[in-house]
């Protein structure tokens, strides 16, 4: 060997020393974090890898199946930005079987029709670093009520009607948990969805000790009754305690516990038990402050469970074929691209699970459960992903039966990433530092570092999947899911995001 060849030799093997050397320190400082004993009795998944290229950079149990929480969302918005694509638009009209006569009178029914737009409510779009909500909740109600009595409508003989048969009568998913029904995040799907299907509760003390709390409810509606045993306290004595209750199939909320007369108060946001005839209650009330007289009721129409909407009647229904109805009035969504960024920003559940219902809807056997599961299988397949992979009952996350290897959720990330669709999926994720989920984490990666990711967490389990561009530029793609801890939510956080800073160091 001469000695030119020798001196390249020893200098090839610097360069892979300088490449791998701090790629092997961070594998091993990330070792160490699982090695910690209150991260050890616990089930980790983890995969790192190059976003182009593919190779895998870390990797821990990545083929073992584990609960994904919200990170299914991750699935369920790339299969929708693929097949439904970022300009949809949904259509709510309202719906009677004749124009009115000359004495502003309807014969029949006045029917509200939902096609599954998800932002029937007061919040602003496009969405830009956290949720506003610059118009009341029912402002679409509102204005659809200003168009029927501007069309001349004095007098309904028939009854108000909220037809959500677009979608299946399926309110939840397998896996959901009783105690989430009260609460947000564990809303009723349905194909008509006003205010994101809940009522804002605010809770005041009341004027005097002793006196029963002040409880406000918007939209305002006879919908709830509420049993109010909330008592009003002396100032300083104590913490605020409250509790309240909705029993699944039931429109009475028990509100108790105490509150002290100097509380500032507190609002919650309450789940409705019927979404459709929570809709119709809410546009009677707006039709009458418009001096429009309804002489029937107010009802609701599903699709039956079991069936699948037809599409020979308007608004989609199961119900046989009618003469068509002419539209009063309709309102038309902006762009869906738009809402698939709510959804991951600030993982909205009930927007999630109506996204799994509108790809059963346009692209598969109906608008069910197991119509879009059936869809998102086969965007899965063609992504590359095996049915041993994964295992899902809806399309949050929130069922404790779904099931996910991170290498899975690796595979979709870099499959997604390199489709024509990929710039709206990417921004649609929570940025660190910045917005959404991740507006208060990972706050301190290096400057030039972007993390783009979608955050989990159930009961003993929390997650972090995306995209990380690393200071120097390398662009990686990453899967971290644990389950089965007894830690806080906090400290599962923070040891996510400790490995997530090692990762930061894998390229160097």
């Amino acid at each position: 060997m001469t000695a030119c060849a020798g001196l390249l030799l020893c200098l090839c093997a610097l360069d892979l020393s300088a490449a791998t050397g701090p790629h092997k320190d961070a594998a091993k400082r990330i070792d160490a974090i699982l090695a910690r004993p209150e991260v050890a009795r616990s089930f980790w998944g983890i995969e790192i890898a190059d976003l182009d290229s593919g190779q895998v950079l870390y990797s821990h149990d990545a083929d073992r199946l584990f609960a994904p929480a919200s990170n299914a969302k991750l699935f369920v918005t790339a299969a929708a930005l693929a097949l439904i694509g970022p300009e949809y638009r949904f259509r709510t009209t309202v719906e009677s079987g004749a124009f009115p006569d000359k004495y502003g009178r309807l014969g029949g029914d006045l029917v509200l029709v939902g096609r599954g737009d998800p932002n029937l409510s007061g919040r602003a779009l496009p969405y830009y670093l956290k949720t506003e909500r610059l118009l009341t909740p029912a402002h679409v109600l509102e204005e659809l009520a200003d168009r029927v009595a501007g069309r001349g409508v004095k007098f309904i003989d028939g009854d108000i009607v909220a037809d959500d048969s677009y979608y299946s009568n399926e309110r939840y998913a397998v896996g959901w948990s009783e105690g989430d029904l009260t609460w947000e995040y564990g809303a009723p799907v349905s194909a008509l969805a006003l205010n994101d299907n809940v009522v804002y509760a605010s809770i005041l003390p009341g004027q005097h000790v002793g006196d029963r709390a002040f409880i406000s409810l918007s939209p305002f509606s006879d919908y709830f009754e509420i049993d109010n045993r909330l008592v009003t306290t002396s100032a300083g004595s104590g913490p605020r305690k409250l509790a309240i209750q909705r029993d699944p199939g039931s429109n009475r909320l028990a509100v108790w516990g105490t509150i002290p007369i100097d509380d500032e108060g507190v609002s919650e946001s309450l789940a409705i038990e019927e979404p459709a005839d929570f809709c119709a209650r809410i546009f009677r009330d707006l039709l009458a402050k418009r001096d429009v007289i309804v002489y029937g009721r107010t009802r609701a129409r599903h699709a039956a469970l079991g069936t699948e909407p037809s599409a020979s009647i308007p608004g989609g229904g199961s119900q046989p074929a009618t003469p068509q109805r002419v539209v009063l009035a309709e309102h038309t969504s902006l762009p869906f691209g738009m809402d698939v960024t709510v959804t991951n920003k600030v993982s909205q559940n009930l927007h999630a699970e109506m996204m799994l219902r509108l790809l059963g809807r346009e692209k598969g056997t109906g608008g069910s459960i197991a119509g879009g599961l059936e869809v998102l299988n086969g965007f899965l397949a063609g992504a590359g992903l095996q049915p041993q992979e994964y295992a899902f009952f809806d399309g949050s996350g929130l069922s404790r039966q779904n099931l996910v290897t991170p290498h899975a959720v690796v595979k979709l990330l870099r499959y997604a990433a390199h489709q024509s669709w990929a710039s709206d999926y990417m921004n649609s994720l929570p940025v660190a530092g910045r917005d959404g989920t991740l507006a208060l984490r990972l706050t301190t990666l290096p400057p030039g570092s972007v993390l783009r990711a979608k955050s989990g967490a159930l009961d003993h389990v929390n997650a972090l999947s995306g995209y990380l561009t690393t200071a120097e530029g390398h662009k990686l793609v990453f899967s971290i899911i644990a389950n089965n801890h007894a830690l806080s939510g906090h400290q599962a956080i923070e040891i996510i995001d400790e490995i997530v800073r090692e990762a930061e160091q894998l390229h160097n």
